[in-house]
């Protein structure tokens, strides 16, 4: 009797993609890979699987936590491997559960349907071997406190393992395209990011920042979060944009009530200038309905009418407390709260407008005769850091 341990990697909705199901799978490949790609491992691909082999037990505990990172897996598990025979079977399962004890059940997933017995059958089967040989163990199909699974693929080989951890989700990193993110340096920015990198969207960034009213500190501050994305997304090309002359420019021209609604303009029209020089379909930014004054509908709607490009908002809906959890989970909470602010705290009037129109916001635009010009030089100084 032979077994080897391996990672069996399941995935989800990529079941639903017909003909371009091979693209998915495909993207999902390059991401596993990239993930392993200073370990020691094997990425093997089977059918309706894929499987990571290493010898080494370093790199393969590393592959077991590097992949709870990677976009389009549903759910891995640490496996023993061993040919389809029930005796084998028999003898990996017992190994398995030869010290445990209480409640358990046996589920099996027969994917190789010419495999002689069915599902319930092996249950059976194994069921029976199990209490036969480990007086320890009680049969509770409702509520087990141990749950062994046994998969039979269609190559001729069985998985069985006891524990089914929960993957990343979502789409494979890439398949969806590129966007741009708009990265501050609060909770929200770097939580709307990992959540339409989840959905299949490559990322590059752009940060503003306003030198020397905002420092040296809040740059590092997005820089770390961008490493922190990174982790999930391989490599974010993180674009810096001065905006200083513009927010005087605004400071000094405008009405102050406006000042938040057309640094907003602005800043979209930028973003949506380096989007497409960057090759990204979309903007990507982490508002949420009326959490500040800048995000009411009204405030949306003025800025939506001066980009082209759609305006993806993933936490339009969420509450702080849920972007809060998703920021903790991600790792990215504990940077966010640093005491570092950014360039929209800079001149902030004491009642910005929560109603804004789109006809106030063009009039007071208008004022800044050399906005064109401060927006083009603006962009022409960015700096390009890549993560």
């Amino acid at each position: 009797m032979s077994k080897e341990r391996v990672i069996l990697i399941r995935y989800g909705e990529l079941f639903l993609k017909g003909a371009n199901r091979g693209f998915f799978e495909k993207m999902l490949k390059d991401d596993i890979r990239q993930k392993l790609k200073n370990l020691k491992c094997e990425l093997k691909p089977m059918r309706g699987r894929y499987m990571i082999t290493s010898e080494n037990e370093y790199d393969f505990n590393s592959a077991f936590y590097a992949l709870h990172k990677v976009f389009g897996i549903s759910s891995f598990s640490v496996a023993y491997k061993c040919v389809s025979n029930l005796e084998e079977i028999k003898n990996v399962a017992l190994q398995l559960m030869c010290d445990k004890v209480g409640t358990f059940k046996v589920e099996t997933n027969r994917a190789d349907k010419k495999f002689a017995l069915n599902s319930i059958e092996v249950n059976r089967e194994i069921g029976g071997y199990l209490l036969e040989n480990n007086d320890n163990l009680i049969v509770d199909i409702h509520n087990p406190k141990i749950a062994l699974n046994i998969d039979i693929r269609e190559d001729g080989h069985t998985f069985l393992f006891n524990d089914t951890i929960k993957g990343a989700g979502g789409m494979p990193l890439g398949s969806a395209g590129k966007g741009l993110l708009l990265l501050s340096g609060g909770i929200d920015s770097p939580v709307a990011g990992y959540l339409m990198a989840k959905r299949g969207l490559n990322l590059n960034a752009i940060h503003f920042h306003s030198y020397p009213y905002t420092n040296e500190k809040a740059l590092e501050k997005v820089y770390a979060l961008a490493k922190k994305l990174v982790a999930y997304t391989n490599q974010l090309n993180v674009v810096n944009i001065k905006i200083t002359a513009i927010q005087e420019a605004i400071n000094k021209h405008c009405d102050s009530d406006y000042a938040i609604t057309l640094l907003r303009i602005i800043m979209m029209k930028i973003s949506e200038i380096i989007a497409k020089n960057r090759g990204a379909g979309c903007i990507i930014n982490g508002e949420s309905l009326a959490q500040v004054a800048s995000q009411t509908l009204e405030s949306l709607q003025v800025t939506n009418n001066e980009v082209t490009l759609p305006v993806f908002r993933p936490l339009i809906g969420f509450d702080k407390q849920e972007i809060i959890d998703i920021a903790k989970k991600i790792d990215t909470f504990n940077v966010s709260i640093q005491p570092h602010e950014d360039c929209c705290t800079v001149f902030l009037p004491e009642r910005p407008v929560t109603k804004p129109s789109i006809y106030k916001a063009a009039k007071e635009l208008r004022k800044i005769k050399d906005l064109d010009d401060l927006i083009k030089e603006a962009i022409e100084n960015q700096e390009l850091l890549m993560f």
